[in-house]
C-alpha cells in the first residue's frame, strides 16, 4: 500500500484526505492518505522520517511551504515562488509548487482567458503563486497589497508586473480583466478587499477563500455581473496536480470535486 500524506500545523480542517482518498479509490490504487503535524523544530526530522518509512508523497501547507525549501530539491517553478506545496520522494525528496497550477486550472476550468490584465490582491504565498503562474500564462500583472514594499518584492520578481496599494484598487480594476483574492479577508467573515464600486461585469472573480464558499467578494462581483470562482476550485486543481504528479495518472477530477464540497 503506499502512504502520502499532509504535512503542516495545523492540519486537523483539511479536506485533502477525504478528496485524495476518492481519487485513489476511483483509479483503484491500493493507497491511503493520511496528516502529520509536526512542530517547527521537528520539520526536517518529520520530512526524513517520512522519507525513511517510504511515503510516496507529501502535500505541505501552512506554516512549512517555505520552510521546507532547504529540505528538499525544489523545481524551478517552486524556485521562483519561493514555497513548496508537494513533495514527491521518487529519488530524492523534490519540492514542486501545485499552487500555480491550481489557480490557472480553476480559471480554464471556467473558460476564464488567462492572457488578459490580471489583478492579484495580496502578495504572501497564494499571491506569489498567483502572480507568477498568471505572468507565465500571458497575463499582465498588477499585484495590490496591503503593504506595498511586500507588493514590490513580488512584482520584482515576475515579468513587467507592477505593485500597487489597495488604495489604487478602483482605478487598476477599471480595465482588468481577471481580479484573484489571495488574501485570508473575508475567510469566516463578512468582509471583502475590494470596494465594490470597483468591480463590474466583464471581470472575472477568483477567490482563494473556499470557507466560506460564496465569500462577499464573490457576492458583490456576482451582484456586478462578473464571473464568479470559488476557493474550493483553486483548492481542487492543487490537488489533481498533486495526485497526477505523484502517480502519473490523470486524476478523476469530478469524484475529487464531489468529496471535496460534501468535507467543506
Amino acid at each position: 500500500m503506499a502512504v502520502y500524506g499532509l504535512i503542516g500545523n495545523p492540519v486537523d480542517h483539511s479536506v485533502s484526505p477525504p478528496m485524495q482518498e476518492a481519487a485513489f479509490e476511483e483509479r483503484g490504487l491500493d493507497a491511503r492518505y493520511v496528516t502529520f503535524e509536526p512542530t517547527e523544530d521537528a520539520l526536517g526530522l518529520a520530512v526524513a522520517g517520512a522519507r525513511a518509512l517510504g511515503v510516496a508523497g507529501l502535500n505541505v501547507t501552512i506554516p512549512f511551504k517555505q520552510s521546507v525549501l532547504p529540505l528538499v530539491d525544489p523545481d524551478p517553478l517552486a524556485d521562483r515562488i519561493g514555497a513548496v506545496n508537494t513533495v514527491d520522494f521518487d529519488g530524492e525528496p523534490t519540492g514542486h509548487n501545485t499552487d500555480a497550477e491550481g489557480v490557472t486550472r480553476a480559471l480554464e476550468y471556467h473558460d476564464v482567458p488567462l492572457a488578459g490584465t490580471a489583478v492579484v490582491v495580496g502578495a504572501g504565498g497564494a499571491g506569489r503563486a498567483a502572480a507568477v503562474a498568471l505572468a507565465d500564462a500571458g497575463a499582465t500583472v498588477r499585484v495590490a497589497n496591503r503593504t506595498v514594499g511586500r507588493a514590490e518584492a513580488l512584482a520584482d520578481d515576475v515579468p513587467d508586473a507592477t505593485a500597487h496599494g489597495l488604495a489604487a484598487l478602483k482605478p487598476l480594476l477599471a480595465d482588468a480583466d481577471l481580479l484573484v483574492n489571495a488574501t485570508s479577508v473575508g475567510m469566516e467573515t463578512d468582509e471583502t478587499p475590494v470596494p465594490t464600486s470597483a468591480l463590474h461585469g466583464d471581470l472575472a472573480v477568483l477567490d482563494a477563500v473556499y470557507a466560506p464558499l460564496e465569500t462577499r467578494l464573490l457576492q458583490d462581483a456576482n451582484e456586478a455581473g462578473a464571473t464568479t470562482i470559488d476557493g474550493a476550485w483553486m483548492l481542487l486543481f492543487q490537488g489533481v496536480a498533486a495526485f497526477e504528479l505523484w502517480t502519473g495518472l490523470d486524476a478523476p477530477v469530478e469524484a475529487m470535486n464531489r468529496a471535496l464540497r460534501a468535507a467543506l
